[in-house]
């Protein structure tokens, strides 16, 4: 199953960063036909990011189409449903519709094509007012998404907030974000870019801060991100030992009819041995996918 913490943004028109961005040691790559490629040149770039997931790669390919507002929306779709494309990144998605419409477009493509239903994955970015409040129906629409993704970029602008470094104005919409993913079943959310390139020390404060929050992970807009979020997002070998040592003392002292313990001086009951044993997952999922790239 593959894992994701970093999400690499890559202009599909620039087809030396396009084939670069694919080597980067991202988890998943996304090739943009929207916000980074001039409106002149969208149609003709739809073959390159196509052909360039094609090819031998180590990593997830995702294409970025326009929103469903767009002229270029449809295109898109036709152009990239296609064996070799992992998944489908939306923009601006708004409603449940707009989510099942996307679907029903994906759907048709592939059994048109001869492509295994729901092989293609759906990610939508919610980064609109209209998005945001309708957060809960769009994570409970019942697509093919099995998660959402939070782009901070437009919706501060929407919205007319400031998205200052310490990003304190974003907590309560990145928590909506886990809080809503989960109650729909759906896995833990994606988190927006950071585009101050130039703060590397805010940018890994970021990291931890989405981290902690309950994503899985981050969109990035440079290489130099990559392996920040890549690092932060693996558990640590303190946070393994510890959560192994946790899990071994409470199966032992189940074996003893208890059921709430001490490990280090701290409680430990139900709850905190699940979350040990997720952590512990989550670093052989990360193990597993390293060793098949």
């Amino acid at each position: 199953m593959p894992v994701y913490r970093s999400f690499l943004f890559a202009p599909g028109n620039h087809p030396r960063r396009v084939e670069k961005s694919l080597t980067l040691g991202a988890d998943a790559v996304i090739l943009d036909l929207e916000d980074a490629v001039a409106n002149a040149e969208k149609p003709s770039t739809r073959a390159t990011v196509v052909e360039a997931l094609r090819g031998p790669r180590r990593c997830q390919g995702y294409v970025r189409v326009n929103s469903l507002g767009t002229q270029w929306c449809h295109g898109d779709f036709v152009a990239v449903a296609s064996a070799g494309v992992d998944g489908i990144v939306l923009p601006k998605v708004e409603s449940a519709s707009d989510l099942k419409t996307a679907e029903w477009l994906l759907q048709s493509l592939e059994r048109e094509r001869g492509l295994p239903e729901g092989g293609i994955d759906l990610i939508p970015i919610i980064e609109t007012a209209q998005g945001f409040s309708n957060i809960a129906s769009i994570a409970r629409a019942g697509t093919r998404a099995r998660r959402l993704a939070f782009g901070a970029g437009d919706f501060t602008l929407d919205v007319g907030i400031t998205w200052s470094a310490d990003e304190t104005e974003l907590l309560p919409y990145r928590t909506a974000f886990v809080v809503e993913s989960r109650a729909a079943g759906l896995e833990p959310p994606i988190d927006t870019v950071w585009v101050a390139l130039k703060d590397g020390e805010g940018f890994r404060r970021s990291v931890q801060r989405a981290k902690d929050l309950g994503f899985q992970g981050k969109m990035c807009i440079h290489p130099d991100q990559v392996p920040v979020v890549n690092d932060c997002f693996r558990p640590t070998e303190p946070e393994l030992a510890r959560a192994r040592r946790v899990i071994d003392a409470f199966a032992e002292a189940e074996r003893k009819g208890l059921a709430a313990i001490q490990v280090d001086g701290q409680f430990v009951d139900y709850p905190l041995v699940y979350l040990a044993q997720r952590l512990v997952a989550r670093a052989k999922a990360i193990e597993e996918a390293g060793r098949g790239r």
